[in-house]
């Protein structure tokens, strides 16, 4: 009960911080709220010393900061989120309604996304475990595609030129299908991914091979195995889900969908800070929320198993299959690179605007004439050795937080709540604009995953049945870390990290696709998709050339992650039931 209590003041501490943060942005930037406000309400008008006096007494600014911070967070307690500094309306109505819609967005892109890591799984589950000696590249470019390109690409084909669908707006049911489809596909991806990774370890238990050899049907064993590797990926799952929900900018700014992510940015961009406010406390109580279902599924699913140490561990070292797809993923990746990079991805001509690929361009030209494989292999050095960079980060502080659940457990649920862009802007705010930017604003979200997975994994691990008669032989916590935990832990979440690492190159060229970080003539690929997304429908290649790359480094990720084993317990490789 005191452990309880304690986590619950820990997480309220986070939350009252954040929004402390949140309140003190004009002045920790030196910015004036009252000029981005009479910008915001009348653009035509020049800011005069008396107008902007006018607004700062109107909205209280010259109180300070912890003044309008007491009054916003007094309201609360009487169900008040404030006064928007721009409409002059109630926030509270405003911002509830974009959660309605956000939930409703949510919950249709989590059927796509459950659809799609079944389909992921169905092959593992129907050949009882065992593990594919190939495969995942279509999974791969599902994950590594951006959501803004497919969401681009749906709009454009599905709902303009076939207009099977309506492509813009927020009218009714049919319009929450392309944007739950380009939200829901690389989601289902990477969690069928992970799924697909737990359940070998569950066909390779006892329980499981004793049902087969007892002749039980392959479809009550396969059941069985997805109730055992479930656990290990609701964490994840909780963080989808409010990945789906205020993390979804780009895709609500494409179909033009009021959702919480775009108020959310809207006020930041704006400084309208009882509108911020109020959205980020709104996604730190959805994240709560997410992160204590999911604890609570996995109670339900493990039983007391979980509490008393009859677990037998699911995580075991196995001989990897043996696969030229990474190093064919990888010669093709550098292939392309080396052939770029002698180009000049600055050299204009006019005359070639928007150029088909020939002999001379083979990747074709942008609306400026510029060789796109000279730009998509000078950007692939700043993208790719910066998201490797940024994931090894990820990783190490990953796993360092997840062996503490105690401390990590409310500064995922705070960090998960934070869309990228929002903390992007937090970061331009403090420290200012740059190429710098992204790099801060994905690091500081992109650990949150794997510790969350390594959380997930300890928990089940330290109730397995090893653990239990190892530690009463006298093994203290010290060898149990290292010769237990730590072999059993490590190659899936190093796996995740690799599956993550597409991920962390589609958040630095999302941050540029909205204008956050690289800024032209850089030749990142957020930023190539961004200018040429326009010419789409005119010059496809223009898009198809980054976006190609981005699938390709999905690709060697799925496919190099499956190689990931180290040294420890040697299993059998589970029979087909």
């Amino acid at each position: 009960m005191r452990q309880r209590t304690a986590s619950i003041l820990w997480r309220a501490g986070i939350a009252v911080a954040l929004i402390t943060a949140i309140g003190l942005l004009p002045w920790v930037s030196h910015t004036d709220p009252a000029r981005t406000v009479l910008k915001a309400r009348s653009a035509d008008r020049d800011p005069t010393p008396e107008m902007l006096r006018d607004i700062r007494v109107q909205l209280g600014l010259d109180a300070g900061p912890f003044h309008l911070l007491g009054d916003w967070l007094g309201g609360l307690w009487r169900g008040d989120f404030g006064t928007s500094w721009l409409s002059g309306g109630q926030v509270g109505p405003a911002v509830l309604q974009a959660l309605g819609v956000s939930l409703l967005l949510m919950g249709v892109a989590l059927v796509v996304a459950a659809v799609t890591a079944a389909l992921i799984c169905a092959r593992t589950l129907w050949l009882g475990g065992r593990r594919r000696t190939a495969g995942g590249t279509g999974s791969a470019v599902l994950a590594a595609v951006p959501e803004f390109l497919t969401a681009t690409v749906l709009a454009t084909v599905v709902g303009v030129q076939l207009g099977w669908l309506p492509a813009l707006g927020w009218y009714g049911p049919r319009w929450t299908v392309l944007p739950a489809l380009a939200l829901g596909l690389p989601a289902g991806a990477v969690l069928g991914r992970l799924l697909d990774d737990l359940l070998p370890g569950a066909f390779a238990e006892p329980w499981a091979r004793s049902a087969a050899a007892r002749g039980l049907p392959r479809r009550t064993i396969a059941r069985q195995a997805l109730r055992r590797s479930l656990p290990g990926l609701l964490p994840n799952t909780g963080l989808f889900v409010v990945g789906l929900t205020g993390g979804a900018v780009a895709v609500e700014q494409i179909f033009d969908i009021p959702g919480l992510g775009r108020t959310t940015l809207q006020a930041a961009l704006a400084q309208d800070l009882p509108v911020l406010q109020a959205g980020t406390l709104l996604l730190v109580l959805l994240a709560t929320a997410a992160t204590g279902l999911a604890h609570l599924g996995t109670r339900l699913l493990t039983g007391p198993a979980l509490r008393d140490g009859a677990l037998p561990t699911p995580h075991r070292t196995t001989t990897p299959a043996r696969s030229l797809q990474p190093l064919l993923h990888a010669g093709l990746l550098l292939g392309v690179i080396a052939l770029g990079l002698p180009r000049d991805p600055l050299a204009l001509d006019t005359r070639a605007r928007l150029q088909p690929p020939t002999r001379s361009h083979p990747f074709g030209t942008d609306a400026l004439g510029r060789d796109l494989l000279a730009r998509v292999a000078h950007g692939a050095l700043d993208t790719l050795l910066l998201a490797l960079a940024l994931g090894a980060v990820a990783l190490i502080t990953g796993v360092l937080l997840g062996l503490v659940p105690r401390l990590s457990g409310p500064l995922v649920d705070t960090v998960t709540a934070l869309p990228p862009v929002l903390v992007a802007l937090l970061v331009t705010a403090v420290a200012g604009s740059g190429a710098a930017t992204p790099a801060l604003a994905v690091a500081a979200v992109a650990w949150a995953p794997l510790a969350a997975h390594t959380s997930a994994l300890l928990r089940q691990e330290r109730a397995a049945l090893h653990l239990t008669a190892t530690r009463a032989l006298g093994a203290g916590p010290g060898y149990l870390l290292r010769h237990e935990l730590l072999p059993a832990i490590l190659p899936p979440v190093t796996r995740h990290a690799l599956l993550r690492l597409p991920g962390i190159a589609l958040s630095l060229a999302s941050l540029a696709f909205l204008g956050l970080g690289a800024q032209p003539p850089s030749p990142e690929w957020g930023l190539l998709l961004a200018e040429n997304q326009p010419y789409a429908e005119r010059a496809p290649w223009a898009v198809l050339a980054p976006a190609a790359l981005l699938a390709l480094l999905g690709a060697l990720a799925v496919t190099a992650a499956g190689g990931v084993r180290l040294p420890g317990r040697r299993t059998r490789e589970p029979a087909a039931s």
